[in-house]
C-alpha cells in the first residue's frame, strides 16, 4: 500500500511538472511572437550560476547584509559590460528586468506610465506596518488616497521655522562643546532620525513625540512608551519590511519566523501610539468648537485636522498619516545624516558651504527665511550631490499592467526596443543610474557639489521616482532639486516643509560650528539598506564651535 501511494504522488508531481512546462513553453512562444511583431529584441541576460536560478537573488541578499547592495547591482550589470544598461535576470521560473537607462525610466514614469504600476510585492511588504494608503494602494483605492491627502498640501502655513528652531535647539543640546571648543564624538545618524521624527509628528498630529529630549521629558504615551522607544519601533519594523521586500513574491518564507512575530508586535505598538495621538487630537478639536480656528497654543497647520474634515475613519486616518510619517521621517532623516557624513570627509566643501551660509544668512536664526533657503545655490548643490552619491532611495520598481515595451536595451547594440510581458517586474536602480560615468563624469564616486553648476537634469536623476506616483515621496522628502535657483512660482508647500526641514538644520549647524571632523577614520562607504540607504557605520563626527 505505501508503494502504491508513493507511485500515485510521484505521478501527480510528474503530471504537474509536465503541465507547468507546457504552460511555460506556450507563454515563451507567445512572448517571442509578440516581441517580433512589435520589432523588439531581447536584452542581455544576467545568468544565474546554479540550476535553480537563485544565485543572483542570494548574491543580492548577501550584498545587502554586507552594506554593499547598491554597489552589487552596478558590478553585476558591469559583468556584461559597462555599456550595458538593461538586463534580464531569471529568478526561479520567472524573470525581471533591471534598467539604469534614463530613456527607459522616462517611458516607465512618464510617456508610458499607464502601462506600469507598483507591484503587489511592494504592497505586501509594507501593508502590516502602514496599511492601505498612498504608497501601497493601486487602482481606485490609490486614487482615493491621493484625493484625500494631496489637497491638504495646498495650505500656505505648512512651512514653520519656529517649529524647526525648537527642534534644532533640542538637537543641539546633544552637542555641548568642551573647553577647547570641540564637542564629544557623536553619531549624528540617530539624532537626525529623531529630529525628523519630532518635526513630522508635530506637523501630522499637533504634538511631537520629542524623542530628542531626555526620557522623562520625552512625550510619554500610554503603557510608558517614550518618543525614543517609538523611534526604535519604527526603525526595527522598517528593517523587516525591507527583508520582506527583498524576498518579493517569496516573502511568505519568513512569515512564521521569530523575527516576523517581533515585527507584528512592533507594528501593533506603533499603531496603538498613532491611534492614541489621533484620538487626542480629535478630542481637542471637538472641544475647541470652532474647528476652523485652532486654539492659540496649537500650531497653525496640523495635517490631521484637515484629513479629519474628510473622514473620521480612524483606520484610514492612521494609515494615511503613517504613510506620510514614514516618508517625512525616513528619507529626510537619512539625507541629513549623509550630508554630515560627506561634509566631515570633505572639509573644503564644509568651509565653502559655511562661507556661503554666513554671507547669505549671517550667524543667527533671525536671518533665515524660506525664500533665501531655496535660493541658496551652493546648499542646493551639496544636497543634490549627497542624494546622487548615496542614492537615498536606491531602487524604484514597477510591474507591467499589460504587454508593453521599453524603448531601449535590446539587440547587440542595445538600441532596439524590448518587450515587457504583462506582470513582469522592472527594477530601476537609482544608485546604478546615478553612478554612470558617461552621465556624471569619470569620478562618479567622488563627492563634488560643483558638478551641479549649470546642470539640467532629466530622468538620469529621479531619486524619488516620477510621474503620477512621484508626489508624496518627492514632495515630502526630496528637497533641493525641486527648487531651481531663481524659481519664483509657488510650489506645493509640503515641498517647502521638507526643504525647510533639511536646509534649515544645515544652515543652523554651520552657523554654530566652523568645523566638522570625521571620527570614524578611513574605510569604504557602507550603504545599509532599510528601504532607504543609511550609513552602515553611522555618522561618527565631532564639531568645533565657532567664535561668535
Amino acid at each position: 500500500m505505501p508503494s502504491l501511494w508513493a507511485t500515485i504522488i510521484f505521478l501527480c508531481l510528474v503530471s504537474w511538472a509536465a503541465y507547468k512546462l507546457i504552460l511555460i513553453s506556450k507563454e515563451t512562444k507567445r512572448i517571442r511572437a509578440e516581441a517580433a511583431m512589435r520589432g523588439c529584441l531581447p536584452a542581455p541576460t544576467l545568468h544565474s550560476n546554479n540550476l535553480l536560478g537563485t544565485s543572483r537573488l542570494k548574491e543580492s541578499i548577501q550584498a545587502n547584509k554586507e552594506d554593499r547592495g547598491p554597489q552589487y547591482v552596478v558590478s553585476a550589470m558591469n559583468e556584461l559590460g559597462p555599456e550595458i544598461h538593461t538586463v534580464r535576470v531569471p529568478v526561479f521560473n520567472s524573470e525581471l528586468l533591471v534598467t539604469r537607462d534614463p530613456e527607459n525610466a522616462r517611458a516607465i514614469f512618464s510617456t508610458q506610465a499607464a502601462d506600469f504600476d507598483i507591484s503587489p510585492t511592494r504592497a505586501m511588504a509594507f501593508m502590516p506596518l502602514m496599511g492601505s494608503g498612498i504608497f501601497t494602494a493601486t487602482g481606485e483605492a490609490w486614487k482615493h488616497s491621493r484625493a484625500l491627502v494631496r489637497p491638504q498640501f495646498s495650505h500656505e502655513e505648512v512651512a514653520n521655522l519656529d517649529l524647526e528652531e525648537r527642534h534644532v535647539q533640542n538637537l543641539l543640546r546633544h552637542l555641548e562643546p568642551s573647553a577647547d571648543g570641540w564637542t564629544a564624538k557623536v553619531d549624528m545618524a540617530p539624532l537626525c532620525w529623531q529630529f525628523t521624527l519630532d518635526t513630522t509628528t508635530e506637523f501630522l498630529y499637533g504634538q511631537s513625540v520629542n524623542s530628542l529630549l531626555p526620557g522623562e521629558d520625552s512625550k510619554v504615551f500610554g503603557g510608558g512608551i517614550t518618543g525614543a522607544e517609538f523611534d526604535d519601533h519604527l526603525n526595527e519594523a522598517k528593517h523587516f519590511v525591507d527583508k520582506r521586500g527583498a524576498l518579493a513574491r517569496y516573502y511568505w518564507l519568513i512569515k512564521w519566523s521569530k523575527a516576523s512575530r517581533e515585527f507584528n508586535a512592533r507594528c501593533a505598538e506603533i499603531h496603538r501610539v498613532v491611534d492614541r495621538m489621533i484620538d487626542e487630537r480629535l478630542r481637542e478639536t471637538r472641544n475647541e468648537k470652532d474647528f476652523e480656528k485652532p486654539s492659540t497654543n496649537q500650531r497653525t497647520f496640523v495635517l490631521l485636522d484637515e484629513l479629519a474634515k474628510l473622514t473620521q475613519n480612524r483606520a484610514e486616518l492612521r494609515s494615511e498619516t503613517l504613510h506620510i510619517l514614514i516618508a517625512g521621517r525616513d528619507t529626510t532623516g537619512a539625507l541629513l545624516g549623509w550630508v554630515f557624513y560627506m561634509l566631515a570627509r570633505y572639509p573644503a566643501v564644509y568651509a565653502e558651504l559655511r562661507r556661503v551660509i554666513l554671507a547669505q544668512f549671517g550667524n543667527s536664526s533671525t536671518g533665515v527665511n524660506f525664500k533665501d533657503l531655496r535660493n541658496c545655490q551652493y546648499l542646493q548643490y551639496c544636497l543634490n550631490e549627497t542624494i546622487r552619491i548615496v542614492s537615498i532611495v536606491p531602487m524604484n520598481e514597477r510591474v507591467a499592467l499589460r504587454d508593453t515595451t521599453l524603448p531601449r536595451g535590446g539587440g547587440p547594440d542595445g538600441n532596439s526596443p524590448i518587450f515587457v510581458p504583462k506582470d513582469n517586474q522592472v527594477l530601476i536602480p537609482n544608485y546604478a543610474m546615478q553612478h554612470r560615468p558617461d552621465l556624471w563624469g569619470e569620478d562618479p564616486d567622488v563627492f563634488r557639489p560643483e558638478r551641479w553648476e549649470g546642470r539640467k537634469t532629466g530622468f538620469e536623476f529621479i531619486p524619488f521616482g516620477a510621474g503620477p506616483r512621484k508626489c508624496l515621496g518627492r514632495k515630502y522628502s526630496l528637497l533641493s532639486f525641486a527648487f531651481p535657483v531663481g524659481y519664483t512660482d509657488r510650489r506645493p508647500p509640503i515641498e517647502q516643509f521638507a526643504y525647510t526641514e533639511a536646509g534649515y538644520l544645515i544652515v543652523r549647524f554651520l552657523q554654530k560650528f566652523d568645523k566638522c571632523e570625521n571620527m570614524e577614520g578611513p574605510g569604504r562607504i557602507r550603504l545599509h539598506t532599510a528601504i532607504e540607504n543609511r550609513s552602515g557605520t553611522g555618522v561618527q563626527v565631532r564639531f568645533h564651535a565657532a567664535e561668535l
